[in-house]
């Protein structure tokens, strides 16, 4: 861990999105120093599916021996920003740095994202950023320590970080342009720089998005909040760079990760956007074992040749369907297979008494999941983690993501089964 050196006692920080998470490790980061923070987020009431509110993260700011102030914030909202810059300043003198933290995610293709979402990423991604940025940045020109750290990743121009959910992509390479025209505009004056994790981390949007047991294949927040303190702690003059969190600890004598891994030892899921097109990253990680999935591997017995691998799958998917999957499902799948074994089949755990099969659903599917028949067969029986396939390319979804994540239900009765 990096230790703190007390350079942000007395700083102020504007962190958007502090109530949890990254954003809230770093607060707690920077009050061990004695930092004042204004913690600028949405949640002003307890959410019934994610921890902490402005509130509770400001108790814990204090605790830790810093000074807080909570502002509820939209960053789509420019009153609300506003509002809070100025009691920023009234309350605390002025502000030094500069968090853009909050950010939206939807990983879906382009016939896949509603506006709705589109517009939401955008909202808060981009023009949440760069609004926020606009409206501090002439309080920074004050400071005598004046930064702005984007959590948002390296430019990648890569297709294969685009193909699959080509509108998150923009909205969190918005946050990054904000950082490369910024950091030349205020040049000298104010410095401007982009953090993104080298692993995943844990967060309740990454549970959200992976499913219980994620976590084990994590590093926990507290990397990101050590290299962010590394980060905000040098001159001015350092601006302009697109910074990896492992990398930022590395230069400052880190050598052992051990201590920031959920589970110790336990191979990492990479993040999105960094060089390695995620192919590589399937190899690399199969190498070492991993499991990038959402729960731990399945049975890795193969079905049985007789019917055809397809058809003997959906044996043993009939055979475990019952009125509690169902109940705890209330989804449509369609599978629209390609290769050696390719056609359409469905699962039906919606309907009263659910079903499985060769063909359409007997209604529109809730999510189509498209991939090769031998990748299907491999998913099925534990030898390919969905969060890997989906990441590599193999798997595409269309649909209801939660659906998909609810899959492994249904995957983990067929490891009962002993498929």
């Amino acid at each position: 861990m990096l230790q703190n050196t007390g350079k942000l006692a007395g700083c102020t920080l504007f962190i958007t999105g502090a109530s949890r998470g990254i954003g809230k490790a770093i607060a707690l980061k920077a009050a061990a120093d004695g930092a004042n923070v204004v913690v600028a987020a949405k949640t002003a009431e307890p959410h019934p599916k994610l921890p902490g509110t402005i509130y509770t993260a400001a108790q814990e700011i204090e605790a830790a021996g810093g000074r807080a102030l909570a502002c509820v914030v939209d960053i789509r909202d420019e009153r609300q920003i506003s509002d809070a810059v100025h009691k920023a300043v009234q309350t605390f003198g002025g502000i030094d740095i500069l968090i853009n933290n909050a950010s939206a995610i939807q990983l879906t293709g382009t016939l896949d994202t509603p506006m709705k979402k589109v517009d939401l990423m955008l909202g808060i991604n981009l023009r949440g950023t760069y609004l926020t940025s606009k409206l501090c940045i002439p309080h920074l020109l004050k400071s005598r320590r004046p930064h702005i750290l984007n959590l948002s990743p390296p430019l990648n121009l890569n297709p294969v970080w685009f193909k699959n959910h080509t509108a998150y992509t923009m909205a969190k390479y918005g946050m990054s342009m904000c950082v490369l025209g910024m950091a030349e505009e205020f040049r000298g004056q104010i410095a401007v720089n982009a953090l993104w994790p080298k692993t995943a981390i844990q967060t309740a949007a990454m549970d959200m998005l992976g499913g219980t047991g994620v976590g084990n294949q994590c590093r926990k927040a507290d990397i990101m909040a050590d290299a962010a303190y590394a980060v905000l702690t040098e001159p001015t003059g350092f601006t302009g760079h697109f910074l990896v969190d492992e990398d930022v600890l590395r230069g400052r004598g880190i050598a052992n990760f051990d201590t920031y891994a959920v589970q110790p030892g336990h191979p990492l899921l990479p993040d999105f956007f960094l060089d390695e097109e995620p192919e590589g990253l399937v190899k690399q990680m199969e190498q070492h074992g991993a499991t990038p999935a959402f729960k731990p591997p399945l049975s890795s017995s193969a079905p049985s040749p007789s019917d055809g691998p397809i058809e003997s799958t959906f044996d043993v998917i009939r055979g475990v369907i019952n009125a509690d999957v169902i109940k705890a499902t209330q989804g449509i799948y369609q599978f629209d297979l390609s290769g050696e074994h390719s056609g359409v089949w469905f699962l039906d755990l919606k309907s009263q008494s659910g079903g499985a099969g060769q063909g359409q659903p007997p209604v529109k599917a809730d999510v189509i999941m498209s991939m090769d028949s031998a990748d299907f067969t491999k998913m099925f029986s534990g030898q390919l983690k969905p969060t890997l396939a989906f990441m590599s390319g193999k798997l595409r979804i269309s649909g209801d993501m939660t659906l998909a994540i609810k899959l492994e239900k249904m995957m983990s009765l067929m490891k009962k089964a002993k498929l």
